[in-house]
């Protein structure tokens, strides 16, 4: 069709005033389609999905289809008739090979045919191969290869409005979008087709169709990428919600509401790096004889009031490890003496909580420091045989590896006992 409407023209024919107001219509229509391009790139920022890649191609295809076949090429550079017609017949594959790829990944994985969405990459490769074979051998078959040509593309164009169909069947937004949007395009294809096609009608590229299908096109899919980006953010922000939440569950103890060793694990080298810089381990005494005696009720409210006693602060960690062993860790100069606080406010605060139990209830404690390039089990263990320390030496006490600092000096001298 680009050779069918060439023409001789004067070398200034451009400056007429006519040509003039038509330019300037081209140059508003270029910018409005560069403006997708500018979204697009903010889109692909935040949302890394190649539909957005593919709506790019597809309006920068259609931005230089606009500049090649309205004539304003002719005024940038001059190309001969023939280099026009095979640029724009590798134009007009690139956009429907980009169309195609785009309404693949652009509808809701859910909402098209799997066969639909196998066959649009196909039909994507058919119009490249067409587009290219045509533009490098244009006059193969002279009486019929531009019908051929033609032709060829029904089964793209039959593709894609069977999957913008069943995409809108099974209730796609984006199918709204893409279907308002693309509409005009698609009746310039019909178009082209059948003028293409029928021997007794003469050919018509509808380009002024084509240009309000550009400025459809770049409305009502730029919406639908809008639409289509927030909803994939949401889902993709309810989801990293729910996993956080699923993580924070796995690593929480039910019944005190304290993190477990799956925290400690996963936070011990952030909270070095913080400056925690000591383990302590606490164990009640003779907790088995208060399930024996008094229930695993009463058990487990001992339990929670010894987690009340043990709160997390901004030097403090506190975590359950199970049965009755929790785990403390500690940063700052007076670790040791935070610890051997918690450790004594156990007492008072089961009493307070627990008044019917009718005995105190104690808690033994082994403490150590961090060593260079230390993992918690490093430390874990050492606190554990002071812990055990602790309970061969009678309990209600602590054993500790802990440097020999003045804040030490100041602890309670009848039950921290340094190892």
């Amino acid at each position: 069709m680009t050779l069918e409407t060439a023409y001789i023209a004067p070398m200034d024919a451009g400056q007429s005033g006519a040509d003039a107001r038509t330019l300037l219509l081209l140059a508003a229509l270029a910018g409005t389609l560069a403006m997708p391009l500018i979204f697009n790139a903010a889109f692909y920022r935040v949302l890394r999905e190649p539909f957005v890649i593919w709506h790019s191609v597809l309006t920068l295809s259609l931005l230089a289809t606009i500049v090649v076949t309205s004539g304003v090429a002719v005024i940038l550079f001059d190309p001969g008739a023939m280099t026009l017609s095979w640029i724009t017949t590798l134009l007009f594959g690139t956009a429907v090979a980009a169309g195609a790829m785009f309404t693949c990944g652009f509808i809701e994985p859910e909402l098209m045919h799997p066969l639909l969405r196998r066959l649009l990459p196909l039909c994507a490769a058919w119009a490249v191969i067409l587009s290219g074979f045509h533009a490098a051998f244009p006059f193969l078959a002279r009486p019929v290869q531009s019908s051929v040509y033609t032709a060829a593309f029904a089964p793209v164009l039959a593709v894609f409005l069977i999957s913008q169909l069943d995409a809108l069947r099974r209730g796609s937004r984006a199918a709204k979008f893409q279907a308002i949007g693309y509409a005009p395009m698609i009746a310039v294809g019909l178009i082209r087709l059948v003028s293409g096609v029928v021997p007794w009608l003469p050919s018509t590229d509808a380009m002024l169709l084509f240009y309000i299908g550009c400025i459809a096109e770049v409305l009502f899919t730029t919406l639908g990428m809008a639409d289509r980006f927030l909803t994939i953010k949401r889902d993709r922000d309810r989801a990293r919600t729910e996993a956080a939440l699923l993580q924070r569950l796995s690593e929480t103890d039910p019944l005190t509401g304290l993190l477990n060793r799956r925290a400690i694990e996963r936070q011990f080298e952030q909270l070095r790096a913080e400056g925690f810089a000591s383990l302590a381990i606490i164990d009640l005494d003779h907790f088995k004889s208060i399930n024996d005696v008094n229930g695993h009720g009463v058990g487990d409210a001992v339990l929670k009031a010894t987690a009340g006693a043990l709160q997390s602060d901004r030097d403090l960690r506190a975590y359950r490890l199970g049965g009755e062993e929790f785990v403390l860790l500690l940063r700052g100069s007076d670790a040791a003496i935070a610890a051997e606080a918690r450790r004594q406010a156990i007492p008072l605060m089961v009493a307070s909580a627990v008044p019917s139990l009718g005995r105190p209830v104690t808690a033994s404690m082994g403490l150590t420091a961090f060593a260079e390039e230390e993992d918690f089990s490093e430390p874990y263990e050492r606190a554990d045989k002071l812990l055990y320390q602790a309970k061969s030496a009678g309990r209600d006490r602590t054993r500790s590896a802990m440097i020999h600092t003045a804040a030490q000096d100041a602890m309670p001298t009848g039950r921290a006992v340094a190892a």
